[in-house]
């Protein structure tokens, strides 16, 4: 058992609720500050408008909390292929048994997550404070509802507009990629097979993500990242203009590949940002997308986050027991460890971003050379798998309980 020392994680979303969890299966004295939101269980046709692509990484640290069991199966889709379209005829495939595996990645909805997690702080007895953080002096807060909550580490997961980054000084470089995000689910006319498609079509990028069948038929998550203006033009339409706009753009672009595509759920669009941070300040540290953003083009954001969660969980469970968890030579090594993946997928994602938004003949011509020349070489294809499974797969699932 930890010592009495007080950690208070200010978030109640995915990345907040596993840290908290975490941190209370190795003993330490934990609680949420957030929000408490209702997580009901939906109905069989009803999906979370927001999916994840969750690695192999995450999915053994997932379960070694004991929550990946929790989620309801039939929810949960693997993928077992992807297949990536360049704007001038380039074409890659990657499928899991190139790499012996049975599956790339699983696409889960936030919802289902949330709901499964929350039920597992229950059962842990982790203390939920319904409110806001307000403000912070030392290891004191207070917050939105007046409550005076005593934290020796205060965990920010509260999101790209962290109240606890601000409130903590903690740097924060901010820059707009000029596109917006924009997603919702659609029926298919011809079933998915568990394969995730990608299009780059020079201004845009566009993933069609496998989910489970509905009683309208085969259906995908949409992922579209494109122009803002572009994305503004089509949300000022009317119905069912916009709706006709919509399904005739993703049928030139997909070229039928699934077949006609039917909306069947609300669009949601939101801006696409680059964040870096400092991290971590005495007494205080940063996770997820308070910590960092980077474009959604792999997918990789909510993988990036849990694996600073496992990180910090590790750092702390086994820092000498005489180190205060608010320690900054503890901290700083959380934030050293989590360098080297957050800059190589930043590096990814920013350069692929990059390189299919350049218009110029001869660069077109090359990428999608390129892609063509990576599906025919093996050794590649095996790397860039295992680059999807979780970047370099843990040893361990995750720090089990403390007995």
């Amino acid at each position: 058992m930890k010592s009495n020392e007080s950690i208070v994680v200010c978030g109640g979303g995915i990345a907040g609720m596993a840290c908290a969890l975490g941190l209370a299966r190795q003993g330490f004295k934990v609680s949420v500050l957030a929000p408490d939101r209702s997580h009901p269980v939906p109905d069989a046709d009803t999906y979370h408008p927001r999916v994840y692509a969750i690695s192999e990484a995450n999915h053994q640290f997932l379960h070694g909390l004991g929550v990946w069991n929790l989620m309801d199966a039939r929810r949960l889709t693997p993928v077992v292929a992807m297949e990536l379209y360049g704007d001038g005829g380039g074409y890659l495939e990657l499928d899991a048994w190139q790499d012996a595996r049975d599956t790339l990645t699983w696409i889960v909805e936030s919802g289902e997550m949330e709901r499964v997690l929350r039920q597992a702080l229950l059962v842990y007895g982790v203390v939920w404070h319904d409110a806001q953080l307000s403000s912070r002096e030392g290891n004191q807060l207070t917050t939105s509802t007046g409550q005076t909550l005593q934290a020796d580490l205060l965990v920010g997961a509260d999101g790209a507009k962290s109240t606890v980054r601000r409130l903590s000084g903690i740097s924060h470089e901010f820059r707009a990629y000029g596109d917006e995000g924009l997603v919702g689910h659609l029926t298919a006319e011809r079933p998915h097979q568990g394969v995730a498609l990608q299009w780059f079509t020079g201004d845009s990028i566009l993933a069609l993500l496998p989910l489970p069948d509905t009683t309208e038929g085969p259906q995908v998550s949409m992922v579209w990242s494109a122009p803002e203006g572009d994305i503004a033009r089509l949300m000022a339409m009317q119905e069912p203009a916009r709706t006709q706009y919509l399904q005739a753009q993703l049928q030139a672009i997909t070229g039928g590949r699934l077949g006609a595509l039917r909306l069947r759920a609300p669009l949601y669009h939101f801006p696409l940002t680059f964040e870096r941070t400092g991290m971590v300040a005495p007494g205080v540290a940063l996770v997820s997308d308070a910590a960092h953003r980077v474009h959604p083009l792999a997918g990789q954001g909510l993988n990036l986050g849990l694996g600073d969660v496992e990180e910090l969980i590790r750092v702390l469970a086994h820092k000498p027991q005489h180190i205060s968890v608010d320690n900054m030579q503890v901290l700083q090594q959380y934030k050293r460890r989590r360098a080297e993946p957050i800059a190589a997928m930043r590096l990814v994602t920013y350069s692929l971003h990059r390189l299919f938004g350049v218009r110029s003949a001869p660069i077109a011509w090359a990428r999608n050379v390129g892609m063509s020349v990576v599906n025919q070489l093996p050794f590649l294809k095996k790397q860039l798998i295992a680059n999807a499974a979780g970047q370099r797969l843990r040893q361990t699932a995750a720090p089990s309980a403390k007995r």
